[in-house]
């Protein structure tokens, strides 16, 4: 946009100059940010109480047009508004006041930065008079979360000769966070802390922010005929257009956002077998989005001699195998794949899901395979689902049957299983009053504990699932399972634990149910009667690893031949 809005500013500097009460020109500025976060779009506020925060926590509490949600514990709100900014993709503000309570603030910080989720990150602080001096709750929270920060500022205590930046910095702030990732804002405050906002300086005509932008896209073609080519998608890439026009099998992992019918969904089962691969390798592999979860599709891809293009929306370097030949973050067209090429993918894919079908059907106990597949299968078409990070996600990935309308998130970032029981409520306030739904292990869903404070209290539909198996069940894949002993292997990496998990939701207002067979498993998570309830399924790590070897041998056997 051009012009200088409805009123002459005049040149930086050149601004009104008479002298307003610090409490005033502290409120005028933070209304004047909010009012240009609304303009841009923003439409959630999570606040974690705070006193140094308060003008800022003010001036969001004002806006009808903003939902404001109020959170105890710094780590769990941040984890809230990095669900938020996933579930809509928007930027959720987030504010704390100084002090340590910004640093609770940082893994969800590094989520959002790894996975390009938009989060406006404010952080409060005293005057540069207290820093350096003992003055309590005051560090150094410049620049506090390095390079997980897609952009930061500080602009220094609100002053009247600068009003004709605020504007500005705000419309920029949302702007760099929409672009994809997260925003630090440090906004050190004076005593007094509440005052009323005086005239805020001219807007834009028409409610129009102070900055828009039109991103335009840089173009790669990945051309030859007859080309035998894969598409690998992970997240991210239902922003990328059509992938299906070459006639390539597309591998999708289930944050795509393109498992659908049609599409191959055993990637993981298929890359283990040797056999079937060693006949079907591609001459051309698309990678759009970020790399999926499963080691076994990233070691075959990154032993394929193919050429590899990398295509990200966010222009993000996803290529932890560093096999991709050209980066872009568009792409005009791909190879014909020769007949015969994507039907004999689809085939595998058929007769993977068969042998998955098969042998769980084989299994009336709890596994967790089985949990994965029946929970993705038995949700409704306007549901979400929220995914933990360690076995849930890789459980999903490998055994989540396509289909269209259930929409999958995690925290596949960094990877991390922090703060899911606040991501899991973040997208459950973005996508109201829409249900949700989250699949988490026993200690994903302990290390959130402080997530469970409040929860009942919200006006959301959010069904827990957790999947307890007394520890890290994870850790009974590794190396370290066979080469320690187990009383070693349990103390350093089993991670026993023993809570009583309805209890602990219990003692938050929330009530569950113990699920002791699979046959028990949809009814459980579908009697919905909107609120917040907890599902509990045990299992047994043990067996867990047994159910995973049993599916994998039946799909190479069901694929001898092809």
């Amino acid at each position: 946009m051009s012009g200088r809005g409805d009123g002459a500013l005049g040149e930086p500097g050149t601004g009104p100059m008479e002298t307003a009460p610090v409490a005033t020109t502290q409120a005028t500025f933070c209304a004047t940010l909010v009012d240009e976060w609304v303009r841009a779009g923003a439409r959630h506020a999570v606040v974690a109480p705070g006193s140094r925060s308060t003008p800022l926590a003010l001036a969001l509490a004002d806006r009808a047009e903003l939902f404001l949600h109020v959170v105890l514990d710094e780590r769990s709100a941040a984890f809230c508004a990095l669900g938020i900014g996933k579930a809509t993709g928007v930027p959720a503000v987030v504010l704390c006041t100084s002090g340590t309570a910004a640093t609770h603030l940082h893994a969800a910080v590094v989520e959002a930065g790894h996975s390009a989720v938009p989060m406006l990150v404010c952080t409060a602080d005293r005057p540069p008079e207290l820093h350096d001096v003992g003055a309590p709750q005051t560090i150094d929270q410049q620049r506090l979360f390095g390079r997980a920060a897609l952009w930061f500022v500080d602009p220094g205590v609100a002053d009247e000769a600068a009003r004709w930046s605020w504007r500005p910095l705000a419309a920029r702030a949302f702007l760099e966070a929409r672009g994809g990732g997260p925003v630090h804002l440090n906004l050190p405050f004076r005593e007094p802390l509440v005052g009323q906002p005086g005239e805020l300086p001219p807007g834009r005509h028409d409610s129009w922010p102070w900055h828009q932008e039109w991103r335009s896209s840089l173009t790669g073609e990945l051309a030859g005929p007859q080309s035998t080519g894969i598409v690998v998608a992970g997240a991210g890439a239902s922003v990328s257009g059509d992938l299906g026009l070459a006639g390539w099998p597309v591998l999708a992992d289930p944050l795509s956002g393109r498992r659908l019918p049609g599409a191959i969904g055993a990637g993981d089962a298929l890359a283990r077998c040797p056999a079937w691969l060693a006949a079907h390798r591609p001459k051309a592999v698309v990678h759009v989005g970020r790399p999926p979860a499963s080691k076994a599709v990233g070691r075959w891809l990154a032993g394929l001699d193919a050429e590899h293009v990398l295509v990200d929306p966010h222009r993000r370097w996803s290529d932890p195998e560093r096999t991709a030949a050209t980066v872009v973050d568009a792409l005009a067209g791909m190879g014909r794949a020769p007949d015969g090429w994507l039907a004999e993918w689809q085939e595998a894919e058929c007769r993977a899901q068969a042998m998955f079908t098969q042998v769980l059907g084989d299994h009336p106990e709890p596994t967790e395979p089985g949990v994965a597949r029946a929970l993705t299968a038995c949700l409704p078409d306007n549901g979400h689902l929220v995914v933990s990070s360690s076995m849930p996600i890789r459980d999903v990935e490998s055994y989540m049957a396509p289909r269209r309308g259930l929409s999958v998130w995690a925290n596949r970032g960094a990877n991390g299983i922090d703060g899911i029981t606040s991501t899991a409520l973040g997208v459950a306030l973005g996508r109201r009053p829409e249900p949700t739904w989250a699949l988490l292990g026993d200690l994903a869903f302990l290390h959130d504990g402080s997530g469970l404070t409040g929860l009942a209290a919200r006006n959301v539909d959010l069904t827990l699932v957790v999947v307890d198996n007394h520890g890290g069940g994870i850790f009974s894949f590794l190396p370290q399972a066979a080469l320690l002993s187990p009383a070693r292997f349990e103390q350093l990496l089993g991670t026993p634990q023993d809570v009583d998990l309805l209890a602990l939701a219990a003692a938050h207002g929330i009530g569950g149910v113990e699920v002791q067979a699979m046959a028990e498993l949809e009814p459980a998570v579908l009697d919905r009667q909107g609120g917040v309830r907890l599902v509990v399924v045990r299992t047994d790590r043990a067996v867990n690893v047994a159910i995973h070897a049993k599916l994998q041998a039946a799909v190479e056997t069901a694929l001898e031949g092809m």
